[in-house]
């Protein structure tokens, strides 16, 4: 039989065909019946055991090997972004603001080519392996819905290991990986402040109880919080998105109230800021006579690789795909990533992967979430074949 990467790149016009197919028809958020229907389709006829969501349409697939041995899991992403394509390619977005602007497609489309290589080789994987097809990562936590509804338990037994790839755009060129041990992506939390006032009119704000300063204090005094109460090399990154108050010049309010995403790389920063941040709000409203509803949203944890799953996946791709394709990244991310609600229960890593165009600068060229992203398929073969290689390696481990 062909080796991993060989089969791959035998499949890679059948995944070059379902990730365009899936680009071509994007869907948003935890209902993706279009996409989820061409998955089945893609994974029809294998010796999978496959189930759907309830809540969500996840297509969950589980390949028993041929010989006994633990469980590793595997985990494709697959939902698009609202974001309207400009980026011109043949098998752009037919839908007017929806695009796979974030490389779901082909994490998909990977995965689903792992499913392939590794059903071939059943009779010699020692173990099982779990597929998790997941929607809705760009907001919803699809992945913890499907840990929910028991995707970690699919095999009978807890993974052992469980590893997702990302692609991006730009920075990396094509085929070239990067991580690190440690967090790798950011918490991602919202802090809901609205500060409760007094309205009157604008000529006389001594007859009211005027909420924007307090709450600009507020703003203000949070940017301050951030780097005093925290740690340089443990930071917290608060940016406040939103800001709503009156209706007109000469009125004012009642009330003033933003929301601001709060980023933390640690736990335990992340509990600090929960506690403070709120607490900070409702002082400074006090200190003005006045009072705040601040809350603190808990949104995705941080992303935490584990250090020697991390150190078998640099392993794994030097020894599959050759050197110089792997770059340690120095500092995580401040984005953020719903399979830390599954590293959160099961050691694994997280690893990005270059797909910039070879025509494009990757060091300017538009990144994830821009309408003008691309991504290149030429990518697929050497990520399907890390799929499949990162299961069939660790699960000789046992």
């Amino acid at each position: 039989m062909a080796g991993i990467r060989d089969s791959a790149a035998a499949i890679s016009a059948d995944l070059a065909e379902l990730r365009r197919s899936i680009h071509a028809e994007p869907e948003i958020g935890l209902d993706l019946p279009k996409t989820q229907r061409k998955v089945l389709d893609a994974l029809s006829g294998l010796p999978l055991e496959i189930s759907t969501g309830r809540g969500l349409t996840s297509v969950t697939a589980v390949l028993r090997g041929g010989q006994p041995g633990k469980t590793v899991l595997l985990r494709g992403d697959m939902d698009a972004l609202p974001v309207t394509e400009r980026t011109g390619v043949p098998y752009a977005s037919t839908i007017e603001g929806a695009m796979h602007a974030c490389g779901h497609d082909l994490h998909t489309a990977m995965l689903a080519g792992a499913a392939r290589l590794l059903s071939e080789r059943q009779a010699e994987m020692a173990g099982n392996v779990i597929f998790m097809f997941q929607p809705g990562e760009e907001g919803p936590a699809g992945a913890r819905i499907m840990v929910e509804e028991g995707v970690l338990d699919a095999a009978g037994d807890k993974p052992v290991a469980a590893y997702a790839l990302h692609v991006i755009s730009s920075f990396l060129p094509a085929g070239v990986f990067a991580s690190r041990p440690g967090p790798i992506m950011a918490a991602a939390d919202t802090l809901q402040v609205t500060v409760q006032g007094r309205g009157g009119h604008g000529s006389q704000p001594h007859r009211a109880a005027d909420p924007i300063p307090a709450a600009c204090e507020i703003v203000l005094a949070l940017q301050s919080m951030v780097t005093r109460k925290f740690d340089v090399f443990d930071p917290v990154v608060l940016t406040v998105g939103t800001f709503h108050a009156g209706t007109a010049d000469n009125v004012i309010g009642d009330d003033a109230s933003f929301v601001a995403t709060v980023r933390t790389f640690s736990p335990q920063t992340r509990a600090t800021i929960e506690e403070i941040g709120p607490k900070l709000a409702r002082d400074i409203a006090a200190a003005h006579g006045l009072t705040a509803d601040a809350k603190f949203v808990e949104g995705y944890p941080v992303t935490v690789n584990d250090a020697t799953e991390m150190d078998f996946a640099e392993r794994t791709i030097g020894e599959v795909l050759g050197d110089g394709r792997y770059f340690a990244a120095p500092n995580p991310l401040t984005g953020s990533e719903d399979f830390s609600f599954v590293l959160d229960q099961v050691p694994g890593a997280f690893v990005m992967m270059g797909a910039c165009s070879p025509d494009a600068d990757p060091g300017t060229a538009p990144f994830n979430h821009s309408a003008e992203a691309v991504f290149d398929d030429s990518v697929l073969t050497d990520g399907t074949a890390l799929y499949a290689e990162l299961a069939l390696r660790r699960l000789a481990v046992g």
